[in-house]
């Protein structure tokens, strides 16, 4: 019998539904529900709900029935550029044939050319939901644009519109635009999110989808050809590419209800004297409240004076207003962790103390206490504010806030439940789990961090910091880029500065930079081929050793390439591991450690490197400190970090920031 009307109704949507731009590109199921008839009714209900809604609420549907365990969310959001007809007969079309797809499961997945469909038995609402995603290219061989330049512009125009769409509001949240290939082929591309998602997390879905999906399905999958369209499609977010104008021009507007557009003059004198009658009624208690508010504000003013002077003695106006919203009291964070107690102590660095805690809300929160006599530590916690307030990516550290107040000086981050990558990659014990596609990962997300600050971020920020410490690891061992303490903001058409000192850790500050002062985005590509090699070996680059014989890095692995000998550089716990993406790595690592600054390439060339394996590489040149003496490459530093260095340290879990200090 259920067979029989699952028949009917699906003949029923062949007569009903036109099957263009209707029909699902994709659609994936849960896992079954456990008690099909209250999980079922509720289904039905929300579906039913959303079907039959007519308000004009600009292409973003949602509904919820029930209670856990029986509770359902729902969404379904359309393309901006699609007419309200269009977007409704999408929804009649998905919420209907959807759950007939996908009979009694709990969750369900599906698109359409106009819209993209959504429900589940967990929280669906205001969360950043990037996955399940599904990819779909269309592919052809483009000879006169070459590939190098195709993936720039495409990374370029996605980065455009990615920002345009997350400044959207709470009813739209989509841009548009083009880039040109060359003079009369333009490249075209969408973005769009899901309008109850917050500005961060409209940036974090569609850089996920870029970074991850984008690169897997449509660079590496088929490295020799140009995927010439292509869309990724997430429940939160969906980004799409053409060589044609795919999208329109209808976008939703808001109109009154037409009751309200033809009120009679008699009416508005009725409604006029009815507001005047509430505003004589409302009025006499309000002044007197608001002059108990005044009495009230003129104390807390005068008991902040203090605090307010020294936060406008730190910052000038337009930063001040930039970051008002990020304001945390110093008795919220003394509550989140418990009046910064020892067992909340996550580490220490050469500025400040980090600790875990938890806000009221029950998010879990990391908090660098900074010590007021250190070294830079006014200068740092400053810069770094203001550097991450601006910057929002899946593979950077997340600022949350910041509170300076009487002697305070707090830094508030999202918390990284696992330890930052130097606790697990040259720990012997820890390392055994640091297999090779987990390092891999880590390589490329601390690719994708420095590309996005080096060219895709509304900044170019170099980081003068890139070191093993400050690369946090999430719980699925995605990389985070930390310590923005001494990062440095060049200017739109800015490329290199010059510095009065060297500050930053010896080891990974490039050879201009450490003797001449000279920054540029090639000083981090330098750190980053440091970070590579010291990824693939397993050791650090200020105690490489084999045997026991203590080595340079740089110039063991110079040696070892030139000998023909690559293999003996790998981490004798990859052995098993096949060699030919290793190498590869080696390779890029050797590029970008060259002594020449002009010969390293830049992140976007990494990023194409490790995603393209066909990509011929061109042979490096020697590497920086290769003729130098040991002692100068690895002295130990003037003040701070001697006895990390001497005692192992152990990082912590959110080992925000353990810059080591160097004067030129």
């Amino acid at each position: 019998m259920k067979l029989i009307s699952i028949l009917i109704l699906v003949t029923q949507l062949i007569f009903i539904i036109p099957k263009t731009s209707a029909q699902f590109r994709y659609q994936l199921c849960g896992d079954p529900y456990s008690t099909p008839s209250s999980y079922q009714t509720n289904l039905n209900t929300t579906l039913n709900s959303m079907s039959s809604d007519t308000r004009i609420n600009y292409g973003y549907y949602n509904f919820t029935t029930g209670k856990n365990p029986n509770k359902i969310e729902a969404t379904v959001l359309c393309r901006s550029d699609i007419s309200i007809n269009d977007c409704r007969s999408c929804v009649h079309y998905s919420v209907t044939t959807l759950p007939v797809a996908c009979n009694n499961t709990k969750q369900a997945f599906a698109f359409t050319d106009n819209c993209v469909t959504y429900y589940t038995d967990s929280k669906a609402f205001h969360v950043l939901t990037d996955e399940p995603n599904f990819a779909l290219r269309f592919d052809g061989n483009t000879t006169t644009v070459p590939k190098l330049k195709f993936n720039s512009s495409l990374t370029t125009l996605m980065s455009s519109l990615k920002h345009k769409a997350s400044l959207g509001n709470s009813e739209i949240k989509f841009a548009t635009g083009k880039i040109d290939l060359t003079h009369n082929q333009p490249l075209y591309g969408l973005v769009q999110c899901s309008p109850d998602l917050s500005k961060d997390d409209c940036v974090d879905c569609v850089e996920y989808l870029i970074s991850s999906v984008f690169y897997k399905y449509f660079i590496i999958a088929k490295p020799l050809f140009i995927a010439k369209g292509g869309r990724v499609v997430s429940p939160s977010c969906n980004v799409r590419y053409e060589l044609y104008p795919f999208f329109k021009n209808v976008t939703y507007n808001a109109q009154p209800p037409a009751a309200n557009r033809n009120t009679t003059s008699a009416q508005g004198i009725t409604a006029h004297s009815r507001k005047s009658t509430k505003i004589t009624e409302i009025v006499v208690p309000i002044v007197g409240s608001l002059v108990l508010i005044i009495i009230a504000s003129v104390c807390i003013l005068l008991r902040r004076k203090k605090q307010k002077t020294k936060f406008s003695a730190s910052f000038n106006k337009e930063e001040m207003d930039t970051l008002q919203s990020l304001q945390f009291s110093t008795g919220v964070i003394k509550v989140a962790t418990q009046n910064f107690a020892d067992d909340n102590k996550l580490g220490k660095g050469g500025s400040g103390t980090v600790y875990k805690g938890k806000l009221p809300n029950g998010q879990e929160i990391a908090v660098k206490r900074f010590e007021r006599d250190a070294v830079l530590g006014e200068e740092q916690f400053k810069n770094e504010i203001l550097t991450l307030a601006k910057l929002h990516h899946r593979n950077l550290v997340r600022l949350l806030g910041f509170c300076l107040e009487g002697d305070e000086m707090l830094l508030v981050y999202e918390f990284v439940v696992n330890k930052s990558l130097d606790n697990f990659l040259f720990d012997p014990i820890h390392r055994k789990a640091m297999h090779w596609d987990t390092r891999f990962k880590i390589i490329n997300g601390i690719a994708r961090g420095l590309l996005y600050l080096h060219e895709d971020s509304r900044l170019t920020v170099i980081h003068r910091d890139l070191k093993a410490p400050n690369v946090l690891l999430d719980s699925d061992f995605i990389p985070k880029i930390a310590d923005f303490g001494l990062a440095k903001l060049f200017k739109t058409d800015q490329t290199q500065a010059l510095t009065s000192k060297a500050v930053g850790t010896r080891g990974y500050m490039a050879p201009e930079y450490l003797s001449q002062g000279q920054v540029s985005i090639k000083s981090d590509v330098f750190s980053f081929g440091v970070l590579v090699l010291e990824i693939v070996s397993g050791q650090k680059i200020s105690s490489f050793q084999i045997g026991e014989n203590l080595e340079n890095l740089l110039a063991f692995a110079w040696k070892c390439w030139q000998e023909g000998k690559t293999w003996s550089v790998i981490d004798p716990m990859l052995c098993s591991t096949s060699s030919t993406e290793i190498l590869r790595c080696i390779h890029i690592g050797l590029l970008c450690v060259q002594n020449n600054m002009g010969d390293r390439p830049t992140m976007s060339d990494v990023s194409l490197m490790l995603s393209s394996i066909s990509m011929t590489l061109d042979a490096p040149f020697q590497p920086a400190f290769f003729t130098q003496s040991r002692a100068m490459l690895l002295s130990e530093p003037s003040q701070g970090s001697a006895s990390d260095q001497s005692n192992g340290r152990s990082c912590s879990t959110n080992d925000i920031s353990l810059t080591e200090l160097y004067p030129r």
